[in-house]
């Protein structure tokens, strides 16, 4: 999970993993983030954030906030989705954040504009455990994001299916229509 890291750690350098959460859901923001670690860092469970059951998402998380050099988070609301379009809000949020912190990234199956130097993997969040830490500290925050919109919004049932496109959520925007977080350019088909 490290062989990406290494070509930078072999040279005493640090590396800036990004990935995001929140891309394929009708509502609630997109949420990228950026994680540096230190040298030789190692963790036995970090892996793809989809293929960590919840208690061992959130075992990593803790590990990660506690161990990571840093930490960068970009929260994207519907209202910017809507504007740039899914691809270029995410294109742009993880932009920001590898010109914040001025190392070199590895990044998530995006191909980024940047001065700074980086490097698309795909399905990077299998294969990088900078990305991988990152793809777990964005679906984290992001599933808190969401289970503090289903208090708000609790006929939506945010708190199951985080505003992806379950049958449940389809209706419910069918019954009671879009919420200020929906992403109003996204096209919703039963």
């Amino acid at each position: 999970m490290n062989s990406f890291e290494k070509k930078y750690w072999d040279k005493n350098r640090l590396v800036l993993g990004i990935d995001e959460a929140g891309r394929g859901p009708m509502a609630g923001p997109l949420l990228v983030c950026g994680v540096i670690l230190p040298i030789n860092y190692q963790h036995p469970l970090i892996n793809d954030s989809k293929k960590l059951s919840e208690k061992k998402r959130l075992t990593c998380y803790d590990d990660i906030k506690k161990d990571a050099i840093k930490i960068v988070i970009s929260v994207v609301s519907p209202k910017t989705i809507d504007a740039l379009n899914i691809y270029a809000a995410t294109k742009k949020a993880m932009e920001d954040i590898v010109s914040s912190c001025k190392v070199p990234a590895l990044v998530d199956a995006m191909v980024l504009n940047s001065d700074i130097e980086t490097t698309s993997i795909i399905k990077g969040d299998q294969k990088s455990l900078s990305i991988a830490a990152a793809s777990i500290v964005a679906k984290v925050i992001r599933d808190k994001i969401m289970m503090s919109y289903d208090s708000i919004y609790p006929e939506y049932d945010f708190k199951s299916h985080k505003g992806y496109p379950t049958k449940k959520h389809k209706q419910a925007m069918e019954t009671f229509g879009l919420t200020l977080i929906h992403r109003k350019s996204f096209t919703f088909k039963g």
